[in-house]
This record gives C-alpha cells, structure tokens and sequence, in this order.
C-alpha cells in the first residue's frame, strides 16, 4: 500500500529519521514533524493511516505519541475507526502519557461520536491491567471537555466512575479524579451529588481534589495562594 508514491515502510523510516535526529525530544519539536507528515497524508486512504500507526506502535513512546497524532488529524480516518482498531492501537499502553494519549486522541472521541459502544469501555474496567482500567476513565474527558469537543455527558462519565469506586490504584484514582473534574465544568451538580451518595467508597484525595473544583474552580487551591 503507498500514498503519494512511499510505502508504509518507507514513511515510517522517514519518520523515524526526523525524529531520531531531534538534539532534543521536545513535545513541539515533535509534533512539528508530525504535523508536516500530516500535510503529506492529507489524501491517503484512512487504511494507510492506520497501517502507518501500527508501524510505528513498535518504535516506543515518542512514535506512539505520533501515531495518534496522525489518526487524530487526519478526519477519515477519525471517522473510521471501530472497536477493533480503538483496541488494536491501544496495544501496549504502559504509562499514564500512553494512555492519557490513546484516550483523549483516539478511544474517548470515538466513543462519543458512537463508533465504539460504551460496553467496549466499560469491559476496560474489568481488565488485569491498570492501564487499560485508567483508559476506560480517561475516554470520559473527551466527553466534557469543551477544547477536545465534549458537550457534556454525565450519564456516560458516572456510570465508568462508578464501575472503577473501589480501586485504589493510585493511576486509577488520579484517573478518576481527573474524570469527575472535568465533568463538574459542565453539570456540577450531577457531581455533586455523585459524590454524596459515594463518599463512602470513592479514595479521599478524589473527594478533596473534586470538593475543591466544585467550590473553588481549582483542584489544589492552596497552590495558587
């Protein structure tokens, strides 16, 4: 399969190069390099795209980090994708960067536009790995936050909250918190009495971290004194 003439193969190397050559892995200075492979891939067929992700899946972080990007910004293939891809890419999520990616990039806008089916999430919750249960609460940010297009969605926020209450994993409780916070920007009332009916069960850092959002607008206000 070739777009403009390159092979998948040949992408990847090329992609690989730039960044490799990099004096230093700055965010910037990396998504510079992907946004001129953006303008490249512009027109090619989502499958492509995706083969070209999966490539670069092999490669670590960094590339991770740009194959979402390139799926992400590249409207047909976005459009494209289903469960078995959303799960295909996020092969391999290992860190909270990882998965903080693959959530807000890719499973979390997908589950909103309903191109995968809450069920798929929420099996996420059930899973051996913590990486894939923090996933499932992350995919909820896309759903409320105004810059990543959220509108707003409670019901689907809650219910993966309330499905993950009693792990203390400490990536799934950042997770949680983060979740419930950026829900509180858009329906805090629901949160609110989320909260009161599982103060029992949720960990004490998202109680105060949430309380703290909802009164002050701030998750740690006493670092902006």
């Amino acid at each position: 399969m070739k777009s403009k003439g390159k092979s998948v193969n040949a992408f990847s190397v090329e992609i690989q190069t730039r960044v490799n050559a990099l004096p230093e892995l700055r965010t910037e200075a990396i998504r510079n390099i992907r946004r001129e492979f953006s303008k490249l891939l512009k027109n090619a067929h989502p499958d492509f795209v995706f083969k070209l992700a999966l490539n670069l899946l092999r490669f670590g972080s960094v590339f991770r980090f740009i194959a979402y990007e390139l799926i992400q910004h590249h409207p047909a293939a976005m459009a494209a994708l289903d469960a078995q891809l959303i799960e295909k890419l996020g092969q391999g999520i290992n860190s909270w960067s990882t998965v903080d990616c693959f959530s807000c990039y890719l499973a979390g806008p997908a589950w909103r536009e309903g191109q995968i089916d809450t069920r798929v999430v929420h099996a996420w919750t059930r899973h051996d790995d913590r990486w894939w249960r923090r996933a499932a609460l992350v995919a909820t940010v896309p759903l409320n936050n105004k810059a990543r297009g959220g509108k707003g969605d409670a019901k689907r926020t809650l219910q993966t909250c309330a499905l993950l209450l009693d792990d203390r994993d400490d990536m799934i409780v950042k997770a949680m918190s983060w979740a419930l916070r950026e829900l509180a920007k858009r329906d805090p009332s629901a949160v609110s009495s989320f909260l009161q009916n599982e103060c029992k069960r949720l960990a004490p850092r998202v109680i105060r971290e949430v309380e703290n959002k909802l009164r002050t607008g701030l998750k740690n206000p006493k670092l902006h004194e």
